[in-house]
C-alpha cells in the first residue's frame, strides 16, 4: 500500500480517459435511451451503439452495470483509437 506513484496514468492507457463504443442487441426505446443520456446513441437496424467520449474506467464500468441492470444484451465494447493512435 505504500508503493510510489508519480502521477496520473497517461491518456491512452487502460486507466486514462478514452472514447468507447458499446454495442447492445436490439433498438433501445425512449425509456431505455434516457438511462444513457450522457452518451451519444446511434440506432441501427438490429442494434444500438452507445458512444462515450472521454470515459475513465469507473464511468465505463458504471455504464456496463446499467446495461446489465436493465437486462440488455451486451454485444461488444471497444476502445476507439485516440487522435495520436489514428495516424498509424
Amino acid at each position: 500500500m505504500g508503493g510510489s506513484h508519480t502521477g496520473p496514468e497517461p491518456a491512452g492507457t487502460p486507466f486514462g480517459r478514452s472514447d468507447f463504443e458499446i454495442r447492445i442487441r436490439g433498438r433501445l426505446g425512449d425509456a431505455f435511451r434516457s438511462a444513457f443520456g450522457e452518451l451519444t446513441i446511434v440506432l441501427r437496424p438490429a442494434e444500438t451503439v452507445l458512444v462515450g467520449a472521454g470515459l475513465d474506467q469507473a464511468a465505463l464500468y458504471g455504464i456496463l452495470d446499467r446495461i446489465q441492470g436493465l437486462g440488455l444484451e451486451l454485444l461488444e465494447v471497444r476502445r476507439l483509437p485516440g487522435p495520436h493512435e489514428a495516424r498509424g
